[in-house]
């Protein structure tokens, strides 16, 4: 009898091992990249975007004056390897690309509420858009040109 118990605590606290596992598993990778509808969602997602940039007075003189396309395409691949994805970012480093354009932390902002537009325009669930700028938002440090004088954070 003390076999057979011994045998059933094993076994049971074997499956509650393999359980613990379960639920310990990381998600995979790419969920984000799935939530946001892989390649052809980013990229209906950066259509509407580009769009709705060019006409917010706040955003569009920064946008007007560039390749839209190009900036199109680089956006879709950034997000897509952010999110997950199969794309690799092969673009200009973040700091380098913004120095000279003069882009102000209101700048920074108004893009993100253009974007936070698009993802609603476009059904992507309010937690899965969060984790996205989560993602996105460490950028502003090379984004944003520091007034004068001062050193970038």
């Amino acid at each position: 009898m003390k076999k057979i118990a011994t045998c059933l605590a094993f076994t049971a606290f074997g499956l509650l091992s393999a359980g613990a596992s379960f639920a310990q598993t990381p998600a995979p990778k790419d969920q984000l990249y799935k939530a946001f509808g892989e390649k052809p969602g980013l990229v209906a997602l950066m259509d509407d975007f580009m769009v709705r940039l060019l006409d917010d007075p706040r955003t569009g003189p920064h946008f007007k004056p560039a390749n839209q396309q190009r900036v199109k395409e680089q956006l879709v691949e950034q997000l897509c390897a952010l999110s997950g994805g199969p794309c690799v970012y092969k673009g200009a480093d973040m700091k380098s690309s913004h120095a000279n354009l003069e882009i102000r932390k209101s700048d920074f902002h108004a893009l993100v509420e253009v974007l936070q537009e698009s993802m609603d325009a476009k059904g992507i669930p309010f937690r899965k858009q969060n984790e996205m700028l989560a993602l996105l938002a460490p950028m502003n440090r090379d984004i944003i040109t520091p007034p004068e004088g001062a050193a970038r954070p």
